[in-house]
């Protein structure tokens, strides 16, 4: 039986490998051995697709923020739901959150599409408060540095601190916290 190419499938075994990898030991400890083995391919292949560990690791970047952009987009008139939708994606992609953390670390500064985002999202809540469905009392951006703070507090904290919310609480208290902080009534 003949084996089919199909690149777009490597690409993507290649991409959820380094995502592990990256996660686990950020860039400089990342090995690119590993993410073959993770993904089921040759280390060569990584060379074939991308610059190298660092284009990997840049469009690793580049997938995880597509999605999030994507997948839960703002609703500036529930800022509550959309935290906790962040919330919720924080949880069941903890490997996302561990990578995010090591790229902040690693690489920070501000990335166009990121930044282009942020624009659109702050632009919502502006027209939100236009429509005095959310508070005028802060400014969009640190409404929205707020939510997303808030939305994956629990992701950035060690166990003696997730310890003080039982975790079937959690979303509630993101959910709440959002809801008192963005209520024009507040």
């Amino acid at each position: 039986m003949a084996r089919t190419r199909d690149p777009e499938s490597k690409r993507r075994q290649l991409l959820d490998g380094a995502l592990t990898e990256f996660a686990e030991h950020g860039i400089g400890g990342a090995r690119v051995e590993r993410i073959a083995t993770r993904a089921g391919v040759s280390a060569g292949l990584v060379y074939s697709f991308y610059d190298g560990k660092e284009g990997l690791y840049e469009a690793v970047y580049d997938a995880i923020v597509e999605q999030v952009v994507s997948g839960i987009p703002i609703d500036a008139d529930d800022l509550p739901e959309y935290a906790g939708q962040l919330y919720d994606a924080g949880l069941r992609y903890p490997d996302v959150m561990r990578f995010i953390t090591w790229y902040q670390l690693e690489r920070g500064g501000v990335r166009p599409v990121v930044a282009e985002s942020m624009t659109d999202k702050t632009a919502a809540i502006e027209d939100a408060q236009r429509r005095g469905t959310v508070t005028a009392q802060r400014t969009p951006g640190e409404l929205l540095a707020l939510v997303l703070t808030i939305a994956n507090m629990w992701q950035n904290q060690g166990e003696d601190v997730r310890d003080l919310v039982p975790e079937p609480e959690r979303r509630r208290l993101v959910t709440d916290t959002v809801r008192q902080l963005v209520d024009p009534a507040h």
